[in-house]
């Protein structure tokens, strides 16, 4: 932190407001070209107004949204500054390498800077945003700014170049159009990184607020044009989404709002909030393969909660002036976990995801929480807000012990037992529906400013739904001193196994590729190739020296596949002889024997007979 309060102070030359007694900012131009789609490179022009004397230039590093110094600037080479018509030496701040100082002589007035950022051409380099038919362009990625100043005072006014035959899709209001070139309207430099844009050769816009006074968009686009044909009745869930969400919180927190959704193989999927978009990456089947029996998940309706939870209302640590100022965590199982919780019952009253497919997917999490994260025994729930720092989503061997990332769904059953909780006190008069509206639906319309909130501005407002000692109650949760996954008991309902997956967990498998979870029996999640992808700490494997890395070659003398591994657990019920697996350990092999005879083991939720359904009345829909 005193490194980036030194950039600021150190930046002499300043950018200039016009006018001796400084007046209105000149904006900041950024000209981006995007289309060099085979090389996946995006040019990269600035006009910076300035003083003389030093200037410290910043790349962002603290995204929102990440949580985390995730600044890609490892991707940004071919840094060239000039002024007054010559070339401008530069040099990287050595303990802050996201600024770049440069020394503007007498009588310039302007800086411009040119880079390119070198998107990745391989996954393994990070998210593909590039591709022969769409692209997704991330405005943090393409800027410098001066420090010293709010991202809220410094004004932008960015263009695009398209490739042709590109539709794009954001947020951005558009100013003009020359050819491919897009010119958007000047907006503070908070407003734009929050404006994200995807574009692409194949596209479809379909209004899903028809004849409201605050326009719904939702944005596709497609690998192919086939894959952009959604069923009337699929959109009309989507559309169910939007409205079940204002009936929520009681207000929309953006003069429009644009669900920015791509479908495809080629572009790595997203998940990211924004106040007025969100950025969406599904299937490409996610229309055409659409099964009403399974649905659709949650993500959409997780990130269009985030523009309520989390952009609008936002924890008072984890708001920061610019994107170089480091964020604090702290309040994660609010922003993401309350999140998690009304992205679940959002794509539930909307029709989106069928009853019976919703107790299924929040099963799975109970289940997570009652067998499959021993790690909360050692760390609790308040620490994960921590990773998002500390590991940066980087793929973890032992995630059970590890822990990571937990306050999402974590946090949603936090937070299920808080809506128990109240509806029990209340006599079920009130619910977590009134938090919800009383918390985030308060000034209606408002999306240029952030209101922040604490832990005690949670509790109060819990306090004025109904009066319990909520305080005690969240940190006992959050603390580890109390268990959370039982929570769904005080809806009614209770956690059970059985053999039979179900459709949800079949369709999660099928969706992970032949990938096979058997946690909650052997303790093992296996690729279709047999590549051990997951152990449970201390489970029935992990005891018998199995690791995550090895690959499975064979189960009981039979080569391994899907139908083997089955057939065995299966067996091993009523044949008391352990499991024998043989497995491969970079380059040698060994057999392993598993004392396991409880059989397969799948999450469901069972009625729990006599006590109140809350359950299915928090996914009913609201009239």
């Amino acid at each position: 932190m005193v490194v980036v309060l030194l950039a600021g102070v150190l930046s002499c030359g300043t950018p200039d407001r016009g006018g001796d007694g400084g007046g209105e900012q000149k904006p900041i131009s950024v000209a981006v070209d995007v289309t060099n789609l085979p090389q996946r490179i995006i040019d990269v022009k600035q006009t910076i107004p300035v003083r003389s004397g030093e200037v410290t230039l910043l790349f962002p590093q603290w995204l929102p949204g990440n949580h985390s110094p995730a600044g890609p600037i490892d991707k940004i080479a071919g840094i060239t500054f000039s002024g007054g018509g010559k070339r401008l030496d530069w040099k990287r701040d050595p303990l802050n390498v996201y600024a770049f100082k440069v020394t503007v002589p007498e009588g310039v007035d302007s800086l411009d800077a040119a880079f390119q950022y070198l998107t990745p051409t391989d996954s393994t380099q990070g998210r593909v945003v590039m591709t022969p038919n769409m692209l997704n362009l991330q405005w943090n990625a393409v800027l410098l700014y001066p420090a010293g100043r709010p991202a809220s005072e410094i004004p932008f006014t960015a263009s695009v170049t398209y490739p042709p035959g590109f539709t794009p899709g954001t947020a951005l209001d558009v100013a003009g159009k020359r050819g491919d070139t897009v010119d958007y309207q000047t907006v503070p430099l908070d407003t734009l990184v929050d404006s994200p844009v995807y574009a692409g050769r194949f596209h479809r816009e379909i209004d899903l607020a028809p004849g409201a006074k605050t326009p719904v968009r939702l944005q596709v686009f497609a690998d192919a044009p086939e894959q952009l044909d959604a069923k009337p009745e699929h959109i009309e869930q989507h559309k169910a989404l939007v409205q079940q969400a204002v009936k929520l919180y009681g207000s929309e927190h953006y003069n429009h709002y644009d669900f920015l959704l791509s479908l495809s193989d080629q572009l790595s999927s997203n998940g990211l909030e924004h106040q007025r978009s969100s950025e969406n990456g599904q299937p490409t089947d996610y229309f055409t393969g659409w099964n009403p029996a399974l649905g659709s998940d949650d993500l959409l309706g997780h990130e269009y909660t985030h523009s309520w939870n989390g952009k609008f209302r936002r924890p008072a640590d984890l708001w920061t002036p610019d994107f170089n100022t480091p964020m604090q965590d702290s309040l994660m199982w609010v922003y993401e976990g309350q999140t998690q919780y009304w992205g679940n019952v959002l794509t539930g009253r909307s029709g989106l995801r069928p009853a019976e497919v919703s107790r299924d997917a929040l099963a799975s999490v109970v289940a997570t929480y009652t067998d499959g994260r021993p790690g909360l025994s050692w760390r609790n729930l308040q620490d994960t807000t921590n990773d998002p720092i500390i590991a940066q989503r980087r793929a973890k061997p032992y995630r059970s012990w590890q822990l990571s990332e937990d306050y999402y769904q974590g946090g949603q059953l936090v937070w299920l037992g808080v809506d128990a909780r109240i509806r029990e006190l209340s006599g079920n008069t009130k619910s977590l529906d009134d938090f919800a509206r009383a918390f985030f639906g308060v000034d209606n319309g408002t999306w240029e400013k952030q209101n922040t909130y604490d832990f005690d501005k949670v509790v109060a407002a819990l306090n004025g739904v109904v009066a319990d000692d909520w305080a005690k109650y969240l940190r006992d949760r959050l603390d580890g001193k109390e268990p959370f996954a039982a929570s769904v008991e005080k809806t009614g309902w209770k956690l059970v196994y059985d053999n039979n997956p179900g459709d949800y967990l079949a369709a999660q498998m099928k969706e992970a590729q032949g990938a096979v979870n058997y946690t909650y029996s052997i303790g093992l999640n296996v690729s279709a190739t047999g590549k051990v992808t997951d152990v449970r700490w201390n489970g029935p494997a992990f005891k018998a020296k199995v690791g995550t890395g090895m690959t499975v070659l064979s189960v009981n003398d039979a080569a391994y596949s899907q139908a083997t591994m089955q057939t065995a657990i299966e067996a091993a019920k009523t044949n008391p002889a352990p499991i024998r697996l043989q497995v491969k350990d970079f380059d040698q092999t060994r057999t392993v024997e598993i004392d396991y005879h409880n059989g397969l083991r799948y999450p469901h939720l069972q009625r729990i007979e006599g006590t109140p359904d809350y359950l299915t009345q928090i996914l009913a829909p609201r009239p």
